[in-house]
């Protein structure tokens, strides 16, 4: 195992399942994009392109990481990025976090009502995804043949739409946890604010923004 590509001591680790001899990926909020995206080959297929029939990736712009996911897109289809978010666009809100993603072509249902999910505007059945080359880093580590695919999306939404800078994304994400939602080993509230006076507060409402 000396000679795997994956290895990283300090942002994931790897445990021995069990029931098999390969080894299964933990993967932390830590970890950088780069090699979250090792983890996440290019990948067509039924599992990771089931996906693209049922939603949509988030855009992303990030300086920080040099991200700008509305502007690439708009330059590969040659239209402008006011064009692309009209035509093309919808905006979304995860804890307390907007963004954009590409429009959902929605069904309805027999009494005209439209359901919440539907296929990827940018997906086709013969040639996949029409914007491959520029697709959102949510749409590229959406690995659903991988064991560790659960991680991946938790690790995204961890990086780009729970902060910590923000009380009210920070009081939601806890309401998520405690209905049943899963975290990261390392995207406990405590991880992200190891300041219990701090946290107690924020989740009282005494800290407000």
């Amino acid at each position: 195992m000396k000679n795997t590509p994956l290895k990283n001591k300090t942002n994931y680790t790897k445990e021995k399942r069990d029931d098999k001899d390969n080894q299964a990926i933990v993967i932390k909020k830590s970890m950088p994009l780069r090699e979250i995206l090792k983890l996440a080959p290019a990948c067509m297929c039924d599992a990771c392109n089931n996906g693209c029939k049922f939603g949509s990736g988030s855009l992303i712009i990030n300086e920080k990481l040099g991200l700008n996911d509305v502007k690439n897109i708009a330059k590969h289809l040659n239209i402008s990025e006011e064009e692309l978010k009209k035509n093309y666009l919808e905006e979304i809100e995860r804890f307390n976090t907007k963004t954009f993603r590409p429009k959902l072509l929605r069904k309805k249902t027999p009494d005209g009502k439209e359901l919440p999910f539907g296929r990827c505007i940018f997906y086709d059945d013969k040639i996949g995804c029409k914007i491959h080359e520029v697709k959102p880093v949510e749409c590229k580590i959406s690995m659903g043949c991988k064991d560790y695919s659960e991680q991946l999306s938790q690790w995204f939404m961890l990086n780009f739409f729970v902060s910590a800078k923000d009380p009210e994304s920070l009081r939601q994400y806890n309401a998520c946890l405690k209905s049943g939602g899963k975290t990261l080993v390392d995207g406990k509230l405590n991880n992200i604010i190891p300041d219990r006076k701090l946290l107690a507060k924020i989740l009282n409402y005494e800290v407000l923004s």
